[in-house]
């Protein structure tokens, strides 16, 4: 409820900002978007929506399964793997802090990838800011957005400037202290290190993790919201079928994807879970 009134609330404020001759001279200065260099490349490649789905699928578990640690319930199993993580010895585990940290490898497995091609492509220069500019260009679309005037773009050719901000935020900061953090609360953390358990204690850490953990279910509501509302069709053939024209081809690509995610969901059982698990230690 206080992020719906904080939302209403923001609106009001950019409603009234938005009347003010200022403001609107601003906007017509800073339209939302800042021009790519004349080299950037045009399109969505097969590759981008490929690992953005394993990205949508590997996330959608991590979430599951960290808000089943937080719940506290006890495990249906727990899992001694085999081997230990970074030479850690192997420690007894809940099958869901099991899950968790296989679908955190793969992720962060196609994390790399993602970000290897972005940069051998040129993709890069569409996420990551290059100017100062994207700032006034950022606040623009952000009042746009919350007068419901959508900024004028093509997500074909370029991302407006808060897109640009929140995929670089996303990507290069809250994935890497995701990742961070989470080496901090796993099993491949030394147990016998009280001098780095001091500088990097547990309790904190575990708060910031959980923090980031909010930040990308609240990015994801937003940005699933967003894709819907500013031209369902044309943006889901971008992100989905690598086109850019008004056919149902992404839409398809997308049903499929959320019935992938759906049996995906539901197929992991606990049954399913501990066969899984005993692929790489013992289930007890």
């Amino acid at each position: 409820m206080a992020v719906v009134i904080g939302a209403i609330a923001l609106s009001a404020i950019a409603f009234v900002l938005r009347a003010q001759p200022a403001v609107q001279e601003f906007l017509v200065h800073y339209p939302g978007v800042v021009t790519l260099p004349s080299n950037a490349p045009v399109g969505i490649p097969v590759w981008l929506n490929v690992t953005h789905f394993l990205n949508m699928l590997f996330l959608m578990l991590i979430i599951r399964t960290a808000l089943s640690i937080r719940s506290k319930k006890r495990p249906a199993a727990f899992v001694t793997p085999r081997r230990g993580l970074l030479g850690q010895p192997p420690r007894r585990i809940g099958i869901n802090v099991w899950l968790h940290n296989t679908v955190d490898l793969l992720w962060m497995l196609n994390g790399v990838v993602y970000v290897v091609l972005l940069f051998a492509t040129g993709q890069w220069v569409r996420n990551v800011p290059t100017t100062w500019d994207v700032l006034p260009n950022a606040l623009s679309a952000a009042i746009q957005y919350l007068t419901f005037t959508w900024p004028v773009e093509n997500p074909w050719v370029v991302y407006n400037s808060l897109q640009v901000l929140s995929y670089f935020g996303v990507v290069f900061v809250l994935a890497p202290l995701a990742i961070l953090t989470g080496v901090r609360l796993s099993s491949a953390w030394p147990l016998n290190a009280p001098r780095l358990n001091r500088l990097l204690p547990e309790r904190p850490i575990r708060r910031l993790h959980g923090l980031v953990l909010f930040a990308f279910m609240a990015f994801i509501v937003v940005h699933v919201s967003l894709v819907l509302f500013t031209g369902a069709v044309e943006n889901l053939n971008v992100m989905f079928a690598s086109r850019n024209d008004a056919s149902l081809a992404g839409t398809i690509i997308f049903i499929a994807a959320l019935a992938a995610l759906t049996g995906v969901w539901f197929a992991l059982t606990d049954s399913v879970q501990k066969k899984l698990a005993r692929l790489s230690g013992e289930v007890s």
